[in-house]
């Protein structure tokens, strides 16, 4: 068998009645159809005219079919070809667009007045630049702004088409509807607005535990509804020394299996100015005898960053410190590229596809995603990142993306859906959990990441009117709280089930979209590691505190966490395997099948929570403190509200089970599984 076909199945589908079918006009063709996500935002009117665009077009690769297969051969064990990856030469030579099918459409494109701004070296993609009202002429539609999670967003309001003449050699178009990807991280404080170079500070707030379970909250009221009296406390950041122990890396490591000699690509937006002295420095503290030297380290930055204020660039540098710190907390002696991009929209997609172009990494960790993009980023788009995963895979570049953070995303969408990247079958998604670390750095306990919260009202909290005086001594909202965030999963509407899932993934799964899909479909993540923030790494950044610009440490999670740290386990396999495994979804799955043992099965536990205490105004008690309670696991309800108030709740859909489940895929790592990676 082989992997679905993806151009078949990403022009095919209509989910929900989501997706009109495009028209053209006679002698045009439709190469990309409006995206559906204008349904869930809130329309502010048309694009200014003389507004700068900066997209990609996508080519059609010469040989679609027979790149997909050569991915199924090189990263498929058992097979002939298994690790017998191309260099990125060979792969074009035999796979990319033609250098005809490039010139007739930068002719085109010049023609036009677009300004042409280069061609990728993959020939896959041409950067192009044009005013809003170009871009309306050129692609016979109209560019309106939207409002998404209090950002504002550039949509086209109808399908993209262009002449028949080259449209059978263009896969997407990606960049006219503004893609605002957002990290996957989770750290909460109040913010406002900020500007580069560095992010308001924030500390963590006592009591918190050295490890799980070490302090209990014994003043506070009972949470009630069946949870445990008495609940321990937060963790106060979980150090490298414990991550490695809890996931059975202590061994390997010290054997001399650190990742040494394995190149790790991290690829996040912008660039914070101390992030490898921050690296550093956490590492003297936090990780004895595994220091990260800077010849470890290195960067590629964008010659120019923009979009500065609709990305909110510096709420990415906590993003670049965690993955940085996280990839090496487990893979201490790895080499670290650092990629920032201009942009967290097509600059991101832009800077994987140069680090896959230029072989300049064996492993990639994206902690980025686009919310609900599986179903409402438009098919072009994809299609034309979709192939630069598919180069990834024949020249042996593992890409992992985190899962999120938003569980079934149905807050944010009213629907359940995955984030794409990550939904794509040739991306390692990596999920999250809930991990419990003991007193001797054992994993005392492994649960999915699924949260909710509420908050104790005080006497103090209720003369500021963050709750009713009625309500002292209460919490609100009462046990079991409300869902605040979890591990992101689903099934794809837009992909089919990648044969290395077949047989692992329940059918059930495989099958929730069939009724719109009329096929068994991609579920994830694969894999998870620790992710919630309450349960989170220990990581230190410069930031901006009231007494000044310092360096200071603090907890933090979300899926932006699980990559990394996983990415750092794909490098110690890397080294055990003496060479790049590449994409490594096909052994993981063999794994699962063969010997999960090296796996721990994130299964069901009895009701549990967590106590944390936070500072108010996120760096001192001078405002007060905050507790809550931080439900493990949640299986609760949901709430979805549209922008005119009008909301609907649902029972959260993401839940853990023995073998694979849609919150934590196959499970964590457990010991042996890097040598059990390695022998492949």
């Amino acid at each position: 068998m082989s992997y679905p076909r993806l151009a078949a199945v990403l022009g095919s589908i209509v989910v929900l009645a989501l997706i009109a079918a495009p028209v053209a006009a006679a002698g045009q063709s439709v190469v990309q159809a409006a995206s559906p996500l204008a349904q869930q935002s809130t329309p502010e009117g048309t694009t200014p005219a003389s507004t700068p665009v900066e997209f990609v077009v996508g080519l059609q690769p010469s040989n679609q079919a027979g790149a997909e297969a050569l991915a199924q051969a090189v990263s498929t064990p058992g097979s002939p070809s298994y690790r017998r990856f191309l260099t990125p030469a060979q792969w074009e030579k035999s796979y990319s667009p033609k250098a005809s099918s490039v010139t007739a459409v930068e002719k085109w494109l010049s023609e036009q007045k677009i300004t042409v701004e280069g061609v990728s070296p993959d020939r896959l993609s041409i950067s192009a630049s044009a005013s809003a009202a170009t871009i309306e002429h050129v692609f016979g539609t109209s560019l309106r702004q939207y409002r998404r999670h209090g950002r504002s967003l550039r949509l086209a309001s109808t399908a993209l088409t262009v002449p028949s003449s080259v449209a059978g050699l263009i896969s997407g178009i990606s960049g006219v509807d503004q893609r605002l990807a957002t990290p996957d991280h989770v750290r909460e404080h109040k913010r406002g607005k900020e500007e580069i170079p560095q992010p308001e500070g924030f500390r963590n707030a006592p009591p918190c535990s050295g490890y799980y379970g070490e302090k209990t909250d014994t003043a506070d009221p009972e949470f009630g509804d069946g949870y445990p009296a008495d609940l321990p406390y937060a963790p106060c950041g979980y150090t490298p020394p414990q991550l490695q122990s809890a996931y059975g890396l202590t061994a390997p490591i010290g054997d001399g299996v650190t990742g040494a000699g394995v190149r790790v690509a991290v690829v996040d937006a912008y660039a914070s100015p101390t992030l490898l002295a921050d690296a550093q420095e956490y590492a003297n503290r936090n990780q004895p005898g595994q220091p990260l030297g800077s010849g470890q380290f290195s960067e590629i930055l964008a010659p120019k960053f923009n979009q500065i204020e609709s990305c909110e660039a510096n709420e990415w540098y906590g993003e670049q410190t965690l993955d940085i710190e996280a990839v090496h907390a487990t893979a201490p002696g790895a080499n670290i590229l650092y990629v920032g991009a201009k942009n967290c929209g097509t600059g991101l997609y832009k800077s994987v596809q140069q680090v896959v172009d230029g072989h300049l990494a064996d492993v990639i960790t994206d902690s980025w995603s686009e919310d609900g993009g599986d179903l409402f980023e438009a098919p072009g788009a994809r299609r034309s990142f979709d192939n630069v995963l598919l180069m990834a895979v024949g020249t042996g570049i593992g890409v992992q993306f985190s899962s999120g953070d938003e569980g079934d995303e149905y807050i944010n969408f009213g629907v359940n859906v995955g984030d794409y990247p990550t939904t794509n079958p040739f991306v390692t998604a990596v999920g999250g959990t809930s991990l419990k670390v003991g007193a001797g750095g054992e994993r005392t306990g492994e649960l999915g990441w699924s949260t909710s919260k509420s908050v104790l009202c005080t006497a103090e909290l209720a003369a500021e009117k963050e709750c009713p005086k009625g309500k002292v001594g209460s919490y609100i909202p009462k046990a079991p709280g409300e869902y605040l965030y979890g591990s992101g999963g689903m099934t794809s509407y837009v992909y089919g089930e990648p044969v290395y899932q077949e047989g692992v993934v329940p059918p059930a799964l495989a099958e929730r979209n069939s009724a719109q899909t009329r096929t068994r479909n991609r579920v994830l993540p694969d894999i998870s590691m620790d992710a919630d923030p309450t349960t989170g790494m220990l990581v230190g950044e410069t930031q901006t505190f009231p007494e000044g610009v310092h360096y200071d440490q603090y907890r933090i999670g979300g899926t932006s966490l699980s990559s990394p740290l996983f990415a750092g386990v794909m490098a110690l396999a890397d080294q055990a395997a003496g060479g790049p495994l590449g994409f490594v979804n096909p052994l993981l799955y063999k794994l699962a099948r063969d010997d999960s043992s090296v796996y721990f099965d994130v299964v069901p536990q009895p009701l549990q929570a967590l106590v944390r205490s936070d500072f108010v105004d996120g760096v001192d008690a001078e405002e007060g403190l905050e507790t809550s309670v931080r439900t493990l696991e949640y299986e609760g309800r949901e709430q979805y509200c549209k922008p005119n108030g009008k909301c609907t709740s649902q029972k959260v859909t993401l839940f853990t089970a023995p073998g694979y489940d849609d919150m934590t895929g196959i499970g964590t790592p457990a010991d042996g599984l890097i040598a059990a990676l390695a022998k492949g």
